[in-house]
């Protein structure tokens, strides 16, 4: 891969940003919330889990700085553990990632027809929104182009992919700051008193099951930039640009969530925040008024694409690394000679995505215990720097990325992580979102499926030497 064809440090800027900031930021709010007895527990959660994103931002810098390789998140695992760790938990992401994809893709359906024909202001369309196997037609057909389309970008190239990624990126940010321009034309008086008025005097005990379940949200908001590692040998000056374009891209979300969330509260209120389930469609109505539902509409199909496109880029990568290993097919590892793209991988990962389009709703099981499995994967791949700082001692001196402060950072990382477990195992969830997903004892299925992919990996290692 040349050099021209690499990422630079504002492509991989923007794709750290994408990964984290899926439609997350505009659901879970409500449910801290809900679960926060006031403002203050609501802001510490979020805070917190700014400052763990950072922890573990700057930890998986290093590993990307100190494993500069395609497919980084199932290499580290393999390199540190054992392939059998590195192909069970990668496994697991693959499919969860492919359903996540499709129900995303799914939902931009329902905001793109509210883009052309806005439900609240056409009685004709309610009607015959009310037939609910039509509207879900449509929906499917939607994510399913949507699917093919960015399939295509990608087919074209990385550097194709990644400057369209960038372009929605960059429409999605917008969104998030015109969701927080009602701070300065919005009559906030209302709000601030429902703020002032939340007063309530919880024991340590609640405060601390409340700031768990809080942190379980926030976490699900904050996830998803470990995945930039799959990028490192395709970075342009990886030992540099990596760790940059982490720091750079957690610091932007950082900033972007504590003040969306602080326009909420202002706007909206913290105890109406509690209720209030379309929270961008409020945000946005303070501004657009009645085009509001259209412009945010097409506003948060662009959001959807651009998290499309994304998971499009980086799981693709996982399958080639796990065929560097023998484990996948030798056709997994091909790249296109003229575009130098994973095609087997990227068609291998699309169709799986458009089938679990047909059974979205079977799959919001996946999910559910995968959520736990993040967890044991993020502490699990933030371990992997003790043993990594000590495989690749010879690198010290040759410029790569070393975090200061070690080995603080990752062990407050680790930490959260496993408090965000154990907070999932407990069963302390956010009611809409975890517990919508079917959640039942996660963590004992989800351990249950871990080891069930590492029996496969033992038998496709033994069928292949025969």
């Amino acid at each position: 891969m040349t050099a021209k064809s690499k990422l630079n440090l504002f492509d991989f800027t923007m794709i750290v940003v994408s990964l984290v900031i899926g439609m997350g930021i505009f659901r879970t709010p409500k449910n801290v919330a809900a679960e926060s007895p006031d403002t203050f527990l609501f802001f510490t959660a979020w805070i917190a889990g700014g400052l763990v994103a950072f922890c573990g931002a700057l930890t998986y810098a290093e590993i990307g700085s100190r494993l500069p390789v395609t497919g980084g998140y199932y290499k580290v695992f393999s390199y540190a553990y054992h392939p059998s760790i590195a192909f069970a938990i990668n496994c697991v992401i693959l499919v969860s990632n492919a359903a996540s994809l499709a129900m995303v893709a799914l939902v931009g359906g329902e905001y793109i027809t509210a883009l052309f024909v806005p439900l609240s202001k056409n009685a004709e369309w309610m009607k015959i929104a009310a037939n609910a196997s039509y509207i879900q037609n449509i929906q499917i057909i939607i994510a399913i182009t949507a699917i093919a389309i960015f399939y295509g970008v990608n087919l074209l190239g990385l550097k194709m992919s990644a400057k369209t990624q960038s372009v929605l990126t960059v429409i999605k940010i917008i969104l998030i700051l015109l969701l927080i321009t009602p701070l300065f034309f919005a009559d906030n008086s209302q709000a601030i008193q429902q703020v002032n008025n939340t007063i309530t005097n919880p024991s340590f005990k609640e405060y601390i099951k409340a700031f768990g379940i809080g942190l379980v949200a926030v976490s699900f908001t904050y996830g998803g930039y470990q995945q930039t590692i799959n990028f490192g040998a395709e970075v342009n000056k990886p030992t540099k640009n990596v760790p940059r374009g982490i720091f750079l891209g957690i610091a932007i979300i950082i900033i972007l969530y504590l003040t969306i969330n602080y326009a909420y509260i202002k706007v909206i209120g913290f105890d109406a925040l509690k209720d209030t389930k379309n929270i961008a469609a409020v945000m946005a109505s303070k501004v657009f008024g009645v085009n509001a539902e259209r412009i945010l509409s097409g506003f948060l199909f662009l959001s959807v694409l651009a998290y499309v496109n994304v998971l499009l880029m980086s799981n693709p990568r996982v399958m080639y690394a796990m065929s560097e290993d023998k484990i996948l097919p030798a056709a997994f590892g091909k790249r296109n000679t003229k575009t130098d793209v994973l095609t087997t991988s990227l068609t291998v990962f699309a169709v799986l995505c458009v089938l679990i389009v047909f059974w979205a709703k079977e799959f919001d099981e996946i999910l559910s215990f995968t959520i736990f499995l993040d967890c044991f994967g993020m502490a699990l791949s933030a371990a992997t720097i003790f043993i990594l700082r000590k495989k690749t001692k010879h690198l010290d001196s040759t410029g790569i990325y070393k975090m200061k402060l070690f080995p603080l950072l990752p062990l407050i990382f680790i930490a959260a992580y496993v408090f965000v477990g154990i907070s999932i195992s407990l069963d302390y969830k956010p009611k809409d979102i975890l517990a919508s997903l079917g959640i039942a004892n996660a963590a004992t299925i989800g351990l249950a499926v871990m080891l069930g992919f590492i029996g496969l990996y033992f038998l496709l290692k033994k069928l292949g030497e025969k």
